[in-house]
Formats: C-alpha cells, structure tokens, sequence
C-alpha cells in the first residue's frame, strides 16, 4: 500500500480544472497539442484512483493494476474529448476508464506466480515510466527511471530486463537412455476449458448488460457503439451513428451525454 499512498500523494499536486479551462485544453489538444493532452489527464489521474477503489472492493487485482488501466481509458478519453460536448470531462472519461478495467478484470490471467514484492517493483517502474512521459511526452533512459524512483540503477535494469525463459514444448522429458519419450508439451494440463473463468467472463458481461438495460434501446445502441463494447473494428463517430439513426449528429451527442450520466449514477449506486 506503500506505492499507492506514494502515488496518491504525488497525483494532489495536480489542481483540478474549472469547465471552462477543459474546453479550452479541448480545443488546443484538438490542434495537436500534447501538452494540453497531458494537463487534461494529469487533472483527472485522481477520478482514476476513485473509480480503481470501486473495482479492487469487488475484484481481487492490485489497485494499482487497475488504476494503470484506468489511466490508459483516460488517456484515451482525452484525446476523444470534444469542447462541444455539453458536459465536464470527468463525467465523459468516466465510461471510458470504467470499459479499460472491466477489460482488464476479463482478460487478466497470471501464467507465472510472480512473488508480490516483484510485482510492486514492476509495477511501480511501470507507473514511473507513465507519469514521466505524460509529463515530459517521452519514455524516460534508465538513468532517469533510477532517479525518479530512487531504486538503483542496476535493480531498474533487472526488473526491465525480466522475462520468462522459454522451450520448445517438443523437447523429451524423460530419462537419458529410457524408454519414456514424453515431451514437456505432454505434461502440460489441457487447460482449454475453463469453466471458473468462463464463469466469471459471463458475470462481467450480465453485470454491463443489467447497467445497460437502464437504457433506452437507443441509448444502448448509443453507448455500444460509441465505446466499441462489442469490440467491433472501431468506435462508430457521431456522424455515422446520426446517419443509421435517422437523426443529426448533436441528437446523437446529447444521446450519449444522458447514457453516461444514467450510467454513472446506477454504478456509483451498485458501488
């Protein structure tokens, strides 16, 4: 807990932003501005924590893992967000960090046990390396990493050097000389059917769809296809939605603008 106390404290010094300073970052990250893309996240990094908090109550993943998926869905809130949306932006990210972590509760499996104080030092490289770039726009040397963490340069190296070592699944297995010609591909379980992960899939997917289901049938065909929920090829515009809709593109803004407040609510309700 140590990092994500680190972490909280670090996120403060970063002030909140009035509605009129995000339309205005809106407007400059429209024109390519990183730098305002940058100030939009780093204001929000704290909507993040609130949201991970919410999750690691219910789901047994580190908060920290979740808060960095969380930024990842902020991030990309950002870069979508538009000055004409009739609303603040921490109510228009929160959808979007909200789909990063229920995709990252769905997909995450551990396929090495690694110690938990290894985890804490790779994640907190992990999240060293996020805040740098968001703050300086590049990926930090090593050097830099050590100085932002405080860890020794040759730890940072180890932990970012790391990786599973790897064999050919048709190498034999048994005794030189003996008769047994099992290969280590033989001794693996079939772990194909999965009915506990299978379980857990589906009940992440009944839980979006009861939110969902508060909807009108608009409003879902809005919200899923605006946030990709059914991991089509890509998120639908506004224009192409206006177009399948029969109605104009600022109908299918507001459209979109009430889902998420509705769904917001229900979640802040169910946590």
């Amino acid at each position: 807990m140590e990092i994500f106390e680190n972490y909280q404290r670090e996120i403060k010094k970063y002030k909140l932003l009035t509605a009129e300073e995000e339309q205005n970052l809106s407007k400059e990250i429209q024109q390519g501005n990183k730098a305002a893309l940058n100030k939009l996240v780093q204001a929000n990094l704290r909507l993040v924590v609130c949201v991970a908090k919410k999750f690691s109550a219910s789901y047994k993943f580190s908060i920290m893992d979740l808060i960095q998926e969380g930024n990842f869905g902020l991030m990309a809130a950002a870069a979508k967000y538009n000055y004409s949306f009739n609303t603040r932006f921490s109510t228009y990210a929160y959808a979007w960090i909200f789909q990063y972590m229920i995709r990252f509760v769905q997909n995450k499996t551990s396929i090495i046990d690694v110690p938990q104080k290894r985890k804490e030092r790779i994640r907190m490289i992990e999240n060293s390396e996020l805040l740098f770039a968001q703050e300086y726009g590049r990926k930090p040397t090593r050097q830099e990493l050590a100085a932002f963490t405080a860890l020794p340069e040759s730890e940072i190296a180890e932990i970012l050097g790391y990786s599973y070592t790897v064999t050919s699944l048709d190498i034999e297995c048994g005794a030189v000389g003996s008769e047994d010609s099992s290969t280590i591909g033989d001794l693996i379980p079939d772990d194909t059917y999965n009915p506990e992960e299978i379980f857990f899939e589906e009940l992440d997917k009944k839980f979006i769809e009861t939110m969902l289901s508060k909807l009108s049938a608009r409003e879902r065909l809005v919200v899923r296809s605006r946030y990709n929920l059914d991991r089509s090829n890509h998120s639908a515009t506004l224009r192409e939605l206006s177009q399948s809709l029969g109605v104009s593109a600022e109908t299918v803004r507001q459209m979109e603008i009430r889902a998420v407040r509705r769904l917001k609510k229900i979640t802040e309700f169910v946590g």
